[in-house]
Order: C-alpha cells, then sequence, then structure tokens
C-alpha cells in the first residue's frame, strides 16, 4: 500500500455517469455547455440534486448569475461533442455552434433541453456552497424529460478515461478521453 491522496479520490469516486451542463450566457445571446461529473442526488421529495463546479470554469460564473440550468445525460451519439465541450472554453467558443446540437426550449428554465440526451432535467440554484477550489451548487428539479428512443447514459471508469456504453445488464466500453 502507498500513500497517493490523488489516485485514492480518483478510484473511490468512478464509475460515474457524465452529464453535461447547459447554463444561459445571457452576455453572448447563448447557452453554454461543460461536461460534469461530481453530482449527487440529495433529496426525494423535493426532488433535489448538488453538483460541483471548479470556480475557475467560465460556467461557474454564469450560474451563480443565472441560477437555474439543464442537467442533460448524454448518450454514445453525443461522446464526439462531450469531448469536444471538455476541449474548450465556452468563454471564447459557441459550443452548440461548435457540436452541432439540436435543443428544444425548457418549460421552466431558460437554458435549452438538449434533444440527443436520453434524460433531460430542468433545475433551479437554491444554494451555493464554496468548498475549496469549487463550489456545490445545490438544485431543485422543476422538470423532467427522457428520450422514447433506445439508449443508455455514459458512464467513466476510473482512471481508465474511457466513456462505457453501461446498463440493462450490459456493457460496452468505446473510445478514450484525450
Amino acid at each position: 500500500m502507498t500513500t497517493d491522496m490523488l489516485r485514492a479520490v480518483k478510484r473511490c469516486s468512478k464509475p460515474e455517469t457524465v452529464a453535461l451542463l447547459v447554463v444561459r450566457d445571457a452576455a453572448h445571446n447563448r447557452s453554454n455547455i461543460m461536461p460534469l461529473g461530481w453530482k449527487m442526488w440529495t433529496s426525494g421529495k423535493p426532488r433535489m440534486i448538488a453538483f460541483s463546479i471548479a470556480q475557475e470554469h467560465y460556467s461557474h460564473d454564469l450560474l451563480l448569475a443565472e441560477k437555474e440550468c439543464v442537467l442533460t445525460w448524454p448518450g454514445k451519439n453525443m461522446i464526439q461533442g462531450l469531448l469536444d465541450c471538455g476541449s474548450v472554453s465556452g468563454r471564447l467558443t459557441d459550443k452548440l455552434l461548435l457540436t452541432g446540437w439540436e435543443t428544444a426550449p425548457a418549460a421552466k428554465v431558460g437554458a435549452p433541453l438538449l434533444a440527443g440526451g436520453i434524460v433531460n432535467l430542468e433545475c433551479r440554484v437554491i444554494e451555493a456552497i464554496p468548498t475549496g477550489d469549487h463550489t456545490l451548487f445545490i438544485c431543485s428539479l422543476e422538470e423532467g424529460y427522457v428520450t422514447e428512443k433506445e439508449g443508455r447514459v455514459l458512464f467513466t471508469l476510473n482512471d481508465e478515461a474511457y466513456f462505457s456504453h453501461a446498463g440493462q445488464g450490459k456493457g460496452y466500453r468505446f473510445g478514450t478521453f484525450t
């Protein structure tokens, strides 16, 4: 056994589902998208979720200002766009234009739904708690949507950094996150 805090934390925090945070960027009249890993369900009644964003990320400041967002769980049809969104900053890049993803209007928040997603959740920020170099955003779930098409959400696996097409007792690995 060796002492290695970073490896220990990474090893016990995976697998996890991959989600995309979609938040309005009012200054540029568009929405920004970022891949999101650290999230958890916090309440069933009322339905709530929490997720953590590094304070240096552009989406962090947008979410503090807007106080609402959409969380989308992508399927394998969105892998390339997911990689692209995680590789550039929304400060300089219109990520919807970059990915070519189609959107649909949300019913209760200003950010759009990502039409290709397996699940879309409309969220409203209830509290933002600084936690070191990240902020923990606690959100109420305002509305939820599930695709009618066959599909499974993506997972990240340990330090292998692969996406896995997993679910219903089946699992497939494909692509490397570079």
